[in-house]
C-alpha cells in the first residue's frame, strides 16, 4: 500500500475547471521532468500555481502519491480539447521520472493506484490508456514501447503464478557477477525478461543495453527485482528469482 496525500488545487485556479465527471477511463502520463527533486511533492506545488494551465488527478513517485483533484471533477491533461473524452471522462495519472528517484518503483506504485481506481470506479482494464490515445503525443514516453507489459503488470497482480511466455524464456541454473563477465544466450534471455518488467536499465543505450553480458548493470537489475519482490537482494539469478520472474511474466 502506498500513501496517498490529498493536496488539491485551489478552487479559484483556472486549471481546476470544476466540471462534474464520472470517470470512464484512466489516462497514464510521464512527467517528462528528469531534474533531481522533480518528485510528486514538487509537481503538487507546480500544479497549484495559479499560472499553471494544465491539471491532472494524481502524481506518483517512488515513495508517495499526491492527489490534486477529486476524481468526480475533470482536469486538463489529455490534450483533446474542452469537451474531449480524455479531458472530461478520464482520471489523469502522472508518473515521475526524476533523476534521483526510482522509476521502476514509481511505475509499480502507479500500477497499484490504477488497480485501486479501477476497482473503486468500475473501470475496465481496456480503458487504461496512454496519453497518446487522446492527442497523439508520445506520452507516457518511457512506457509506450512496453505498454503491453505495463498493462500486464496491472492485470497480473495477486494472481496465481503462470508459466512464462514463450517470448521470454528463462534460463536455468545460477548466473552471477564473475570476472570475466559471463556472456551468452542465457544472459540475453534474462535481460529481456527483466526489461519486459521495467527492471533493465540503460534506456539510452543501443537495444536498451541488452547485450548478453552479465555485468554490473545486469546484476543491479536482478538485485532491484529481488528487492521489490521479497527475495534476498544479492544480484544472483537462481531458482527462486526464476520462479518469481515466471510469476510476473505472462
Amino acid at each position: 500500500m502506498v500513501t496517498i496525500k490529498k493536496d488539491f488545487i485551489p478552487a479559484s485556479n483556472d486549471n481546476r475547471p470544476g466540471y462534474a465527471m464520472t470517470p470512464a477511463y484512466i489516462t497514464v502520463h510521464n512527467t517528462a521532468n528528469t531534474a533531481k527533486g522533480a518528485d510528486a511533492k514538487m509537481h503538487a506545488n507546480y500544479v497549484k500555481n495559479p499560472s499553471t494551465s494544465e491539471s491532472w488527478h494524481y502524481t506518483v513517485d517512488d515513495s508517495v502519491i499526491y492527489q490534486h483533484l477529486p476524481i468526480d471533477e475533470n482536469g486538463w491533461h489529455a490534450g483533446d480539447g474542452t469537451n474531449g473524452t480524455g479531458n472530461r471522462k478520464s482520471i489523469g495519472i502522472e508518473i515521475c521520472e526524476n533523476a534521483d528517484g526510482d522509476f521502476e518503483k514509481a511505475t509499480a506504485n502507479a500500477q497499484w493506484l490504477i488497480r485501486k481506481l479501477m476497482k473503486e470506479n468500475n473501470i475496465p482494464l481496456k480503458h487504461v490508456v496512454p496519453h497518446k490515445k487522446w492527442s497523439g503525443k508520445e506520452c507516457p514516453r518511457k512506457l509506450l514501447d512496453q505498454w503491453s507489459s505495463f498493462i500486464n503488470g496491472i492485470s497480473s497482480f495477486n494472481t496465481p503464478p503462470k508459466e512464462s511466455s514463450p517470448t521470454y524464456p528463462l534460463p536455468s541454473g545460477v548466473i552471477k557477477l564473475t570476472s570475466p563477465y559471463r556472456k551468452g544466450t542465457n544472459v540475453l534471455q534474462l535481460q529481456k525478461a527483466l526489461a519486459a518488467l521495467h527492471f533493465y536499465p540503460d534506456k539510452g543505450a543501443k537495444n536498451n543495453g541488452i547485450d548478453g553480458v552479465y555485468g554490473p548493470k545486469t546484476a543491479n537489475a536482478v538485485k532491484r527485482f529481488q528487492l521489490m519482490n521479497g527475495l534476498t537482494a544479492d544480484g544472483i539469478y537462481g531458482p527462486k528469482t526464476k520462479a518469481k520472474l515466471k510469476s510476473k511474466l505472462k
